[in-house]
């Protein structure tokens, strides 16, 4: 196989990997999250657009496993969301992580 036809299927693979990372975060999203946040708009929680233009991953990532522990250093008066530390693979997290934060704004 030539050099130009091994370029194509590289970017082919990455752009795959990539997308089934955010397919795994929309899914996750889907079981464990949806019902509390929207992507967009505030439901009973923040929306993923206001959580990705505002935290780190790290803070997604802490509020996601330990809410109890991170609620007034993230700036919040009390915390109902549950822990999700025993649910979560690392990878999952991971997922939901990179899935809120590909909400957030594009600023010029």
């Amino acid at each position: 196989m030539s050099i130009k036809y091994k370029i194509p299927l590289v970017l082919i693979f990455s752009f795959n990997l990539l997308n089934a990372s955010a397919l795994d975060g929309e899914k996750v999203f889907k079981q464990y999250c949806w019902g509390c946040h929207h992507e967009t708009s505030v439901a009973f929680g923040p929306s993923f657009e206001q959580i990705a233009d505002k935290r780190t991953v790290g803070e997604i990532q802490g509020q996601i496993i330990a809410p109890k522990s991170m609620y007034k250093q993230l700036g919040y008066k009390r915390s109902v969301m549950p822990s999700f530390k025993d649910e979560l693979s690392q990878e999952q997290l991971d997922a939901i992580t990179d899935f809120i934060l590909s909400y957030k704004s594009k600023k010029d």
